[in-house]
């Protein structure tokens, strides 16, 4: 990918990455928000260490690079001096994050509804108002799904996580698949088989472990685990930064939207997603391999 699509979303800022060197086997996860971002950190973290009982420490240890928060100069000083192997995270789509050879880039994805509920979920569980304008807390007339299906892919819309973005992260991870450093996860994938999916991303990254050591990381990155010990596992957990660290795993299910939108409102995200979309396609975003 020889030219960058420019983002510059106060969490998809991509000219961040400007400022950090990758190395040949950084590992960075590409995701839409609530898409399973976190637990495939978590995963990654687990299978890099070796350790079930790591402190993963996400915002700080595998940060998100191109969201407006910290300063980048103190960001990309801090990457640059990890002697370990490095993860960091990435909510820009790919064709707007330098694509290095051999770097593993790891894109996660979620039936776009179950990720648009989530994230509903997720707005009420921060205690600022930043995403009040498109996410009203009452919301009788339907607006915040009407925003979900007008947003644009790119600039400040992709803070709303509209459907047009979710689907540019899948069309610019589709267009580079073939390489080997890139691997597309689905969520319902992780949910069916979490032992599978250790395995399979440990062969992407070159990682071996026994099989009790295996055993031990996949107990950990359980969903039940992972919301037990919440201040471990949220990102930024135990400082505040939401009202409830456990509140940021509100459930882990897929189907939330059912009952929740009309006739009308499906039919027009059906319309937008196979204007899009292959049904091949639309049917992997939306339901991973289907794979028992």
């Amino acid at each position: 990918m020889t030219q960058r699509k420019l983002y510059l979303g106060p969490l998809t800022d991509n000219r961040r990455w400007d400022m950090v060197t990758i190395r040949s086997d950084d590992v960075i996860v590409v995701t839409p928000p609530k898409s399973g971002t976190t637990w495939m950190q978590t995963i990654v973290a687990l299978l890099l260490s070796g350790d079930p009982n790591i402190e993963p420490e996400l915002s700080v240890k595998m940060p998100w690079v191109d969201i407006r928060v910290r300063e980048m100069p103190e960001v990309a000083t801090r990457l640059d001096a990890m002697p370990h192997r490095r993860s960091m995270k990435s909510h820009t789509p790919l064709d707007g994050l330098p694509l290095h050879e051999k770097a593993q880039y790891i894109c996660v994805f979620r039936h776009p509804l179950d990720a648009h509920f989530s994230y509903r979920s997720h707005v009420r569980n921060i205690p600022m108002s930043w995403f009040d304008h498109w996410y009203p807390e009452n919301d009788p007339d339907g607006v915040t799904f009407r925003r979900f299906l007008d947003g644009g892919p790119e600039g400040f819309d992709t803070d709303a996580m509209p459907l047009a973005h979710i689907l540019q992260h899948y069309k610019a991870a589709l267009a580079v698949s073939d390489r080997p450093n890139v691997a597309l996860f689905h969520y319902a994938d992780m949910k069916r088989d979490l032992a599978g999916t250790f395995d399979r991303l440990a062969g992407v990254l070159g990682i071996s472990h026994s099989d009790t050591v295996m055993a031990a990381l996949v107990d950990a990155a359980t969903f039940e685990n992972m919301k037990r010990n919440a201040t471990r596992f949220a990102p930024s957990g135990g400082k505040g930064f939401f009202k409830s660290d456990a509140g940021f795993f509100p459930s882990g299910s897929n189907r939330k939207w059912l009952g929740k939108l009309s006739e009308p409102e499906l039919a027009a995200y059906d319309a937008m997603m196979d204007a899009h979309l292959t049904p091949s396609e639309r049917d992997w975003l939306e339901n991973g391999s289907g794979e028992a």
